[in-house]
């Protein structure tokens, strides 16, 4: 099973009352993907918006006209207000079907809130932590969703695909700097330890470097620097082939990482427990 995927890495509007410009920005990409026979788009952590309270506006209405309109996956970034906390919000990423449905939205867990986002330059609200990891089946696979830095925390990522992700989309925020190489390595790592995908892409604030990337478990098929608009075909059966096998003295190797990693006796969830409580 293979799709095509758009990963966009655009060169993103912050500011008070700025931020409602990404939105015809975030719709203008995904008519320019469109043209290149794609099956989804990605976008950044929190694009188009909004960015800064209030929240007072929402892409997803146009997002799911656009994706009606097309026939393709969205996934995009927003801020809701926490249903338990009014005066809170969490940072959602939304996954949109062909028809336009709503069919999976993933709210950050990691860290604990309110961390960067309040008061900041881009972003400002009072950022609430929420405890789910959900899967979200589609018509290529499983996908699991984290967000930004949650690529620091590897157990997220092990739990969705423990929970059947082959593909995890890791979209992130910006300004990564000096941040970029050891970024970079996380994002392979996870792809390698978890035999995932794994998929990047941040915003462009000024004229600082970004990070557009795809990782297979064998190797980094796609890295870009620059703001723009990037397609890759992403192959499913490699990825479900390199589950079912297991590690074996052979040579010439079949494989470029280590396959059947996600099998049971590779987990001793009970030693983990007993370390992890003393």
């Amino acid at each position: 099973m293979a799709f095509k995927l758009a990963l966009v890495q655009p060169k993103t509007y912050y500011g008070d009352g700025n931020d409602i410009k990404n939105l015809p920005v975030a719709l203008q990409y995904i008519d320019k993907a469109v043209s290149m026979n794609i099956d989804m788009i990605c976008f950044p952590e929190t694009y188009p918006g909004p960015w800064r309270k209030p929240i007072s506006w929402s892409p997803i209405s146009k997002l799911q006209a656009k994706a009606r309109e097309h026939s393709i996956y969205i996934l995009a970034g927003t801020a809701e207000e926490c249903e338990l906390d009014k005066n809170s919000h969490n940072i959602i990423e939304v996954l949109i079907n062909r028809e336009g449905e709503v069919v999976g939205k993933y709210r950050r867990t990691t860290p604990i809130g309110p961390w960067l986002y309040q008061g900041g330059q881009f972003w400002d609200f009072n950022y609430k932590e929420a405890d789910e990891l959900p899967v979200f089946n589609t018509e290529f696979g499983k996908i699991g969703i984290l967000i930004c830095s949650e690529v620091y925390v590897p157990e997220l990522a092990r739990v969705l695909a423990l929970k059947g992700a082959e593909i995890i989309f890791m979209p992130a925020g910006a300004m990564k700097v000096d941040l970029n190489n050891t970024w970079r390595t996380l994002i392979f790592a996870r792809a390698i330890e978890n035999l995932a995908y794994t998929i990047t892409t941040q915003s462009i604030f000024g004229v600082e470097e970004g990070l557009a990337m795809v990782a297979s478990p064998e190797n980094i098929i796609l890295e870009e620097k620059n703001a723009g608009l990037y397609i890759i075909d992403i192959d499913l059966d490699r990825i479900r082939w390199l589950r079912k096998e297991k590690d074996r003295i052979i040579y010439p190797l079949p494989w470029k990482t280590k396959p059947g990693v996600l099998e049971p006796f590779w987990r001793r969830t009970k030693l983990y427990k007993k370390l992890s409580e003393s």
